[in-house]
């Protein structure tokens, strides 16, 4: 089945009233629990007053958020604006030295805000990590950029390295551990990279333009260290394309709306509080239950969209092309587009995933390839139960749904396949493609919020609601798979369209002849046919 199979517009407009009807319902009941327990003793350290004249309290939970938005927005806007303005300068009078300049400005705004100890710090993983790369051995620089990273998330090593930052604010953490475990990824990045240099080696100086690149040194994206040197120190070319500007504005303006979006609906529906009170949540509806999970991960998905995109904003005025934003947790159900931060994502499947497995057609060299890929994440995410089972599930869940699918391109299912039509197909598809997007969306919920909230959901959602919650839901997810298949068909024809025809032969005019006899017709077609096929080395003699 092509991914450009069509369905009839009118079954296309129930799954859109369907979809709409069940988010819209879900939303009352959140809403509907929010209000009823804004006064709740487990929810003051959380719901703070908000906008006075809202009248209503705000959702304050996810400390990072409102550390960008709210509590450090004036400290962050000044940074970037700073790096913007130094930036446009730099680009009008010297655009030569702009990597330059920009690694200058990122080691004082470091130096700034965590002091100089921490640069130190900072500059000597650096150090380190360059001096392992000149022998040019992968595994050992692999070896040593993990070792490197495990010292940030293991004890005694944090704290004696988190000794060397003077102060104590709320941002300190944030800004140690996201500068650190950064720093490690792109030297890890750039000695890989250099290992694959067949002429000489790169210079420190390369390395430390692009680690003390400020939009990226906190908090990411990551962007590999080939992308980054050929666009930043050795792009000449800084012009821009038509309408290029106005994208990057459009962008920007989005992002602010979107913004002003969430921090409403903080005020409407408490979805990051109410999660972790396990008492309320087990007298809740079953379709409030199910609905808060969804827009916890959506939520999720919308924080990182926004935080990567003001970042990547700036980096496309320095004309940079930054990683994506994660992909929206609506848009997945299958394992192996599932990923949340996709500068993490390309980094892991450049060096890791796709240089193991090869080309992915082994069972041994795939689990291999797998297992070091989600070790890895989990190292960077910080080893823990909750990591460890998030990774297991997500790495067995890749590799069933891999064989899996190619079991079913093997007889007798691809003839029983090409036997339906293609929309029967696309909806066979989606059926189990509902049931592997709750798989992936579960697997989520753990690592967003917690392991019991997720239990809570599953039994709920798979047991005591069996068989109306489970029916209920799993078709509202079917409408919402069929919504998802039609944008990929539609994004599909425009990335390749399907061949024109050609048009239809023009008949050649003949003048008008009176009727004659069929038999003479017949006679004159065949020694007009004779007449053409006379051999031409006859007719040259003649």
């Amino acid at each position: 089945m092509g991914v450009k199979a069509a369905l009839p517009r009118y079954e296309l407009y129930f799954y859109n009233v369907v979809l709409c009807l069940a988010m819209l319902w879900a939303a009352r009941w959140i809403f509907d629990v929010s209000s009823s327990n804004s006064n709740r003793k487990t929810f003051k350290p959380s719901v703070q007053p908000g906008w006075y004249y809202s009248g209503r309290k705000m959702d304050t939970a996810d400390v990072e958020w409102m550390m960008w938005f709210s509590t450090f927005r004036e400290h962050i806007i000044f940074a970037l604006s700073g790096h913007v303005l130094f930036a446009k300068i730099c680009t009008l009078l010297a655009p030569q030295y702009r990597s330059l300049v920009f690694m200058v400005y990122g080691m004082l705004a470091v130096f700034t805000s965590m002091g100089w100890a921490y640069v130190t710090l900072i500059l000597s993983h650096c150090v380190l990590l360059y001096s392992i790369s000149l022998v040019k051995l992968r595994w050992l620089c692999f070896v040593a950029g993990l070792t490197t990273l495990a010292t940030f998330k293991m004890e005694p090593f944090i704290s004696w390295q988190a000794g060397f930052v003077i102060g104590n604010f709320d941002l300190r953490p944030l800004l140690f551990y996201g500068g650190c475990g950064f720093t490690i990824m792109r030297c890890m990045s750039f000695a890989l990279e250099n290992c694959e240099k067949k002429d000489g080696n790169y210079s420190i100086l390369e390395l430390l333009k692009y680690n003390f690149y400020l939009p990226f040194f906190y908090f990411g994206p990551i962007m590999t260290f080939d992308k980054f040197y050929v666009q930043q120190a050795n792009n000449p070319n800084l012009t821009r394309k038509d309408g290029e500007m106005w994208n990057i504005s459009l962008q920007a303006l989005l992002h602010l709306g979107v913004i002003m979006i969430v921090a409403v609906l903080l005020h409407f529906m408490y979805i990051l509080t109410i999660p972790n009170d396990l008492k309320l949540l087990k007298n809740i509806s079953d379709w409030a239950l199910v609905g808060l999970a969804y827009l916890n991960l959506v939520y999720d998905w919308v924080k990182a969209a926004v935080m990567f995109g003001v970042i990547n904003t700036i980096s496309r005025l320095d004309y940079l092309d930054p990683p994506k934003p994660p992909k929206c947790i609506t848009m997945l159900y299958v394992f192996s587009e599932t990923h949340f931060d996709r500068g993490i994502n390309e980094f892991l499947c450049k060096y890791v995933y796709n240089y193991l497995g090869g080309k992915h057609d082994n069972i041994l060299d795939e689990l291999i390839a797998s297992l070091s890929t989600f070790g890895i994440t989990s190292l960077w995410l910080g080893p823990g139960w909750v990591v460890f089972i998030w990774a297991f599930l997500n790495c067995f869940g890749l590799n069933f749904e891999m064989w899996t699918a190619k079991l079913f391109m093997m007889e007798p299912f691809i003839s029983i396949e090409m036997a339906i039509s293609e929309s029967m197909s696309r909806r066979i598809r989606a059926v189990f493609n509902t049931f592997n997007f709750w798989t992936i969306a579960l697997y989520n919920v753990l690592a967003v919020n917690n392991l019991e909230f997720a239990k809570l959901v599953a039994k709920r959602m798979f047991l005591k609601g069996f068989p109306f919650t489970t029916i209920t839901v799993m078709f509202v997810t079917y409408c919402l798979i069929q919504l998802i298949k039609e944008k990929e068909r539609r994004q599909a024809l425009i990335d390749d369209p399907d061949p024109i025809p050609p048009p239809a032969p023009t008949p050649v005019p003949t003048a008008a002849t009176p009727a004659t006899d069929p038999s003479t017709t017949q006679t004159d077609a065949a020694a007009a046919a004779a007449a053409q096929s006379v051999d031409p080395n006859k007719q040259k003699a003649e």
